[in-house]
Parts: C-alpha cells; structure tokens; sequence
C-alpha cells in the first residue's frame, strides 16, 4: 500500500447509489488521486448525520435534502454543510403489498406505474377504507428529510391524499424495508434500489410507479460533507471528487453493469443477490413477478458537468420542507440552500469553471413543470 496516500474516510449505505463511492475504492480511482478511501458501511441515514457531524467520517454518501436539513440546524447535532457533488439521478420507487396493489389495481391503478394513474386508485382505495372504518394505510421512507419522503409525498398530494392525515408515515432504515412489507408492518414504503425489487423478487410486493415517472433525472445521493472539514482540507475534496467523477463515468457505462453488481452485492457492501442489483443498473425494472418494463434512466450516474450541484436543486427540496411545515420560509434560509449547492467547489476541482450550466437548470426545470 502507498504510504503517502491521503487517508479519507467515507460512509455509506447500502444502496446501488452508493455504487460511484465503492467503485472509486474497489477500482483505484481514488488511489489514482492520491486517496487511500476507507469505506464504513452504516445501517441508518440518521447514523451518516450523526457520525459526520461528530467527525467519524470526512465524507458520506448522502440524502441531497440532508446536508440543507444540516445547515437550517433542523436536525440533531447539525452543522453547516455542503453538496459538492452529485453521486445518482434517480433509483427510487414506490412499492406496495400484493394485496394493497390488488385493491389499487381493482380501482383502476396503471399496471406500468403511471404515477397518476395510480395515485388516483390509491385515493379511491383511501376512500373505501375510510367509509368501511379500516385502519390507516402505513408507508415507509428512510429519513424525514429525503427525496423518498418528498416524492411519496408529492405523488399522494397529487391523488388529492393528505400524506399527515389519511395515511402514516413511519421511518426506517432501507435495508429494513421489505422485510417489513413482507410481515405485515407497512402497506407500502419509498425506497432505492435494491430494495424495491427486493420486495418483488420476495413476492410480496410490487412496484406501484417510480421516481423517474413522479421527478425526472433528479438528484438523488449526493456527496455530503460539512464545510469545517471542507474548508481544512480543499486539496483533498478536490481530488476525491475527481476520483468519483471518474468512477461516476465508469458506473455508467453498461458494459460495466455485471461486475459493479458483483461488487455491491459483496456481504461487506449491499448483502444482495447480484441479481436484484441488475435490475436498476440496466434499466430493466420488474413490477411484479410477472412484468419487466424498461426504465432505461431509472438511475443514472455520470461525471463531468452532469454532477455539478445547482442551487435550483436545492430550492426544490427546500420548497418541499416549506410546503409540509418543516422549516418556516426566510430569505436567509433560501441563501443557505443556495450555498449548500453551489457548483463552485465541484467545477474548479474538474476544471470546469465559466462553463455554462444553464442547460442542466433548464432540463431540470422541465421535469418539475
């Protein structure tokens, strides 16, 4: 091993968008910026806030709205933080039970996931159970302060559900998930992959409609990492950044689709069948036991500019803790957001400074329209 390696300790979770991380260290990207990266795998995103913000870990693979969550100080131990980098667009999914899915399905729901389509089953279901004295449907989400949260919450809004009071939503970890689909404990969770096909490979559940049909290529993980160790270190946040944006290319090409799920499916990394992990890596998503539809951008990694953080990303997930009570608006909250993802940091560290981004900010703003 070469000494003179900067040592940089990351933490993850096992989810396939931890993939850009385990690929830098598995595949010497990051040993080729001069990092020796240790990985520590956790088993909650509130563990991954807590040890960062104590200093257990420099770096982490990251929920994009908790570094915001962080520097708003609306969570325990937090601290300023930043977004330098993207590591995954998309790689959620909503599932059900097989039974809640037969009553949605009964009720008109889409068998191809369109999120209207079956959000609006899912009302009617609501409905039924309400007028028949039924207990409230329990969903999952991994952390109050993720995409997983706010899409679930979005795509119940949108079906006329109210996400506080016509169901329960619960935290827990993703791992966990549809373990607690199969006994009974959830109806219905929001999730990455793998554990979504988990589920369905398991049989009992089944993928009502997913993030890329709710939000389109939006951010999903990012590089987190809090601007005390930021500002002490920028030499070596610019080269790990390098690194992941090299191993962000390397995931992201298909080719490379059957190896990555090997790695990840390791006991040390995701604890999978490889062949759950295949599923979203190539694009080819089965909705039940029975059904495979081709989501080609389900999740989708990429370095260069397209891992640039944008401050619109930001002001998204900062509208959605707005819009469900969890911070009260202020200009200089929405100052914060903005510098939480600022591209900055990310396009000197590639070189890219002065170039236009206004193609990335449109493209996204024509997926929340």
């Amino acid at each position: 091993m070469n000494t003179n390696l900067k040592p940089v300790i990351a933490g993850f979770i096992p989810l396939l968008d931890s993939a850009v991380i385990v690929a830098a260290s598995e595949f010497g990207f990051a040993e080729r910026e001069g990092i020796a990266l240790k990985l520590i795998r956790e088993t909650s995103w509130a563990n991954i806030r807590d040890r960062i913000s104590v200093g257990h870990f420099d770096v982490a693979h990251m929920l994009a709205p908790m570094p915001i969550a962080a520097s708003l100080n609306l969570t325990s131990l937090a601290v300023p933080m930043l977004a330098p980098m993207l590591l995954g667009l998309g790689g959620n999914a909503i599932t059900v039970s097989n039974a809640l899915w037969a009553d949605m399905a009964a009720a008109g729901a889409d068998p191809e996931g369109d999120p209207a389509s079956t959000g609006a089953a899912l009302a009617r279901v609501i409905a039924s159970r309400q007028k028949s004295g039924l207990p409230m449907l329990h969903f999952g989400v991994v952390h109050p302060f993720s995409g997983h949260a706010y899409e679930l919450r979005y795509w119940l809004a949108a079906a006329g559900i109210d996400p506080d009071r016509d169901v329960e939503i619960t935290v827990l970890a993703p791992q966990v998930m549809a373990d607690a689909l199969a006994e009974g404990q959830l109806d219905g969770y929001c999730v990455g992959e793998p554990w979504n096909t988990a589920a369905v490979e398991a049989g009992t559940g089944r993928i009502a409609t997913y993030k890329q049909a709710i939000w389109p290529d939006s951010p999903e993980k990012v590089l987190g990492v809090t601007r005390k160790w930021a500002d002490a270190n920028p030499d070596t946040l610019a080269a790990l950044m390098r690194a992941f944006s090299a191993a962000a290319n390397w995931c992201a090409d298909p080719k490379n689709n059957v190896e990555l799920a090997g790695v990840l499916a390791r006991p040390d990394l995701l604890a999978c069948p490889a062949e759950i992990c295949l599923a979203a890596l190539s694009g080819r998503i089965r909705l039940d036991q029975a059904s495979v539809k081709d989501v080609p951008d389900f999740l989708t990694f990429s370095g260069g500019i397209k891992a640039a953080p944008m401050p619109v990303y930001g002001k998204w997930f900062y509208e959605q803790m707005v819009r469900w009570g969890q911070v009260q608006p202020s200009k200089e909250a929405e100052q914060e957001v903005e510098k939480v993802f600022s591209p900055t940091v990310y396009l000197e560290a590639m070189g890219l400074s002065g170039v236009a981004t206004d193609a990335t900010i449109e493209m996204f703003d024509d997926a929340r329209s």
